[in-house]
């Protein structure tokens, strides 16, 4: 039955693009002993028309009578908690969530990448399944889907025949992922194509000030903490915040799905990449400022949050 692409109305036309140009790729160089026999991949819609974000009318096959072995899920249009929301109660939607339940039920491998995790959320595909979704729209999908086991700062999640990749162009690590279960030599050559370079951690790109702005005490808690990394303590951010450390643990968990020193963990390791990528300052300096005591901790930590060492990290801009 090979891979089908489930497209819907408003379809985000890069992510769409990167899937089916990568399929294409794939079968262009796979060699003759090893076709890649899937082309770029069967694009089907639960309605005749479908178009594009951009205004472009897409061609669509009807939906298969019988299951589809793999389906991929490009992402909607839409941006923000609002727009999505009122996005998953469209009707073509809501038929689609309908057709890829029952294909998961039978056995379908299911995979979607940015915002189109939502469609699979509300399709009950990730409860008490590991997911991930694109990193400024974490909050929103916690709170929306509360049994799944969200971690945002990874790329791509396999979890029990369902696999989730990241924000926008994680449409393309998803596709080579799907390449690479076929072969990781045609994987590697398409990837060298795209001149793609393998990017295991959104937690590198993630602004965690933005994150944080769903809720006033946690926007107050990041404010405060973000200005005394060095110096930060619990009970000295919640005097300055003006709640209890219990308050704030629970908010901050609410909305990032994280303890508060996870939380300024994660702003150390963002401010310790920004000093990498903008100063000579040593690692030890750079430790020193973010609130380590050596920079082995510090190398440790950034290698473990953003999947690259500290010579790479200085490399990337």
């Amino acid at each position: 039955m090979g891979i089908h692409v489930l497209v819907f109305d408003d379809v985000f036309d890069t992510g769409l693009s990167a899937i089916v140009d990568t399929f294409e790729t794939a079968a262009a160089l796979a060699p003759r002993e090893r076709p890649w026999a899937h082309g770029a991949g069967t694009l089907i819609g639960t309605r005749r028309k479908v178009r594009s974000h951009q205004g472009f009318g897409i061609p669509v096959a009807p939906l298969p009578r019988t299951r589809p072995d793999v389906v991929v899920v490009p992402a909607m249009g839409c941006k923000t908690p609002e727009t999505i929301a009122a996005a998953l109660t469209r009707p073509d939607i809501v038929d689609g969530c309908a057709a890829l339940a029952a294909w998961a039920r039978a056995g379908t491998l299911v995979t979607a990448a940015c915002t189109a995790t939502f469609v699979l959320g509300a399709a009950g595909l990730l409860d008490d399944r590991d997911a991930t979704t694109t990193w400024w729209l974490a909050p929103f999908f916690r709170e929306r889907f509360p049994k799944a086991r969200l971690d945002d700062t990874q790329m791509l999640i396999e979890s029990k025949r369902v696999v989730t990749a990241g924000t926008a162009l994680a449409h393309l690590d998803l596709a080579l992922w799907h390449v690479r279960r076929r072969s990781p030599a045609l994987a590697e050559s398409v990837a060298r194509h795209l001149l793609y370079d393998a990017r295991p951690s959104q937690s590198v790109y993630a602004m965690s000030d933005h994150l944080a702005h769903a809720d006033p005490i946690v926007v107050r808690f990041e404010r405060w903490a973000r200005a005394n990394l060095a110096g930060f303590s619990m009970a000295a951010a919640a005097r300055a915040v003006g709640a209890s450390e219990r308050t704030i643990e629970r908010r901050v968990r609410a909305v990032l799905g994280a303890s508060p020193v996870s939380f300024v963990r994660d702003l150390r390791v963002e401010q310790a990449v920004h000093r990498l990528q903008t100063s000579d300052e040593s690692l030890d300096e750079i430790a020193a400022a973010v609130g380590y005591g050596d920079g082995v901790t510090l190398r440790a930590l950034l290698r473990a949050k953003t999947g690259r060492g500290v010579r790479e990290l200085r490399r990337l801009w």
